[in-house]
């Protein structure tokens, strides 16, 4: 027996929901890539994308994932043989880490456990220590997908400032762009990093860059340039440099009408409308883990990410026939724990094109599963989403 037909949900933090309008900007013959209207849209997507960074500096478009953009970031302003800091909170800051080993960089880290944010404190203390400023730059991600944690970027750039130290600070910002206020410039972040299909809610294959200043003058003399990451041949006169070749035309309409949507609803109105979303999950969460079959893996509220929750499964055997229920019974598409949490985890995404009827329903489903599979203390969770979201968008 299934309940499944009807348009499936998605609720895995990326590839996140596209929009019909978003499809249908998209559903257009390719046109030429030299002059007309396709330079007017690149034109328009790099400012527009300015002001969703909040940076007045440099911004950069490339065919690729958040991958491509973090080995671009690199590349573009250090050196083999140089040293970075990566500060852990999860799965993606180490990956990152990872790109950049294999780049020639020496790599060093401030472990964590997953479970809470990034220690400002710790940061401070290693750069205080570092005083021949052999560490280059700072590597951090605002909100982690994999443990569901957001890192305080002002805070870590008021750490860096009060040790003296002349680090660049790179922001991994693909998984919190468009779900929760980023500050570039105010906060003195050097290099930003996104992609396309999350709170942009564009399909995969668009990842961005916003530089600064600083990150621009290490860039004259950074020794891993590569010709298709290379920011200054990006800056050349004719349009398909932008893209170094011929640009993802039909990727660059969806992200025009994404970004049409997003500035018509108002970036303030954007992350109102996550933070009530996530509280409703939150809130749901909460009351399930009062049964202790399940728990946040995240511990401290303050840390808990706007745009995705990683829920710990205690019940024996895991979450995989929580997530199989959902799927094949309910048409509703949760995401799997990954890294260090494969196979103890579940993730609830809230980001990008998503509405109360959808969160609703994805917890809805959830709950349903739970009480099929008999898990403790499965009842009470949609309710007390409800109850949040009614007290917080009152008649």
């Amino acid at each position: 027996m299934s309940v499944r037909n009807g348009r499936e949900f998605l609720s895995i933090p990326g590839p996140t929901t596209v929009p019909d309008e978003v499809l249908g900007a998209m559903h257009r013959p390719a046109i030429d890539i030299y002059s007309g209207a396709l330079v007017d849209v690149t034109e328009s997507c790099f400012a527009d994308l300015g002001g969703i960074f909040g940076t007045q500096g440099r911004v950069y478009v490339y065919a690729a994932n958040g991958h491509g953009a973090w080995e671009a970031a690199l590349a573009n302003v250090l050196s083999r043989g140089e040293r970075i800091l990566v500060l852990e909170s999860g799965r993606f800051a180490k990956g990152w880490g990872e790109t950049a080993a294999m780049l020639g960089i020496a790599v060093e880290s401030i472990p964590n456990d997953g479970r809470r944010a990034v220690d400002a404190a710790a940061l401070e203390a290693r750069l205080r220590e570092d005083t021949e400023g052999a560490i280059k730059a700072v590597l951090v991600v605002q909100v982690d997908t994999a443990s569901g944690v957001v890192n305080d970027i002002a805070a870590l750039r008021k750490a860096m400032t009060d040790a003296g130290h002349d680090a660049l600070l790179m922001v991994d910002v693909i998984a919190s762009l468009a779900t929760m206020p980023f500050e570039m410039d105010d906060w003195g972040v050097d290099v930003a990093v996104a992609g396309s299909q999350k709170g942009l809610m564009t399909p995969p294959g668009l990842s961005f860059i916003g530089a600064g200043k600083k990150a621009v003058a290490a860039h004259a003399k950074a020794g891993l340039r590569t010709y298709y990451w290379d920011w200054t041949q990006r800056e050349g006169p004719l349009h398909y440099q932008k893209y170094c070749g011929t640009p993802p035309e039909h990727l660059m309409f969806g992200l025009r009408k994404a970004l049409d949507m997003l500035l018509e609803e108002g970036l303030d109105n954007v992350f109102l409308r996550h933070r009530l979303i996530a509280g409703a999950v939150r809130r749901a969460v909460g009351v399930w883990a009062e049964g202790r079959a399940l728990e946040f893996n995240i511990v401290e509220p303050a840390e808990r990410a706007d745009s995705v929750t990683t829920i710990l499964m205690n019940d024996p055997p895991g979450p995989g026939r929580l997530l199989k229920y959902c799927e094949e019974n309910c048409g509703v598409v949760l995401g799997i724990g990954i890294g260090e949490l494969d196979g103890k985890a579940f993730r609830i995404a809230h980001m990008g094109h998503v509405n109360a009827p959808m969160i609703l329903g994805t917890l809805g489903a959830t709950e349903m599963g739970l009480v099929a599979l008999g898990v403790a203390g499965a009842r009470g969770g949609v309710d007390a989403a409800i109850d949040y979201l009614a007290r917080s968008v009152p008649a």
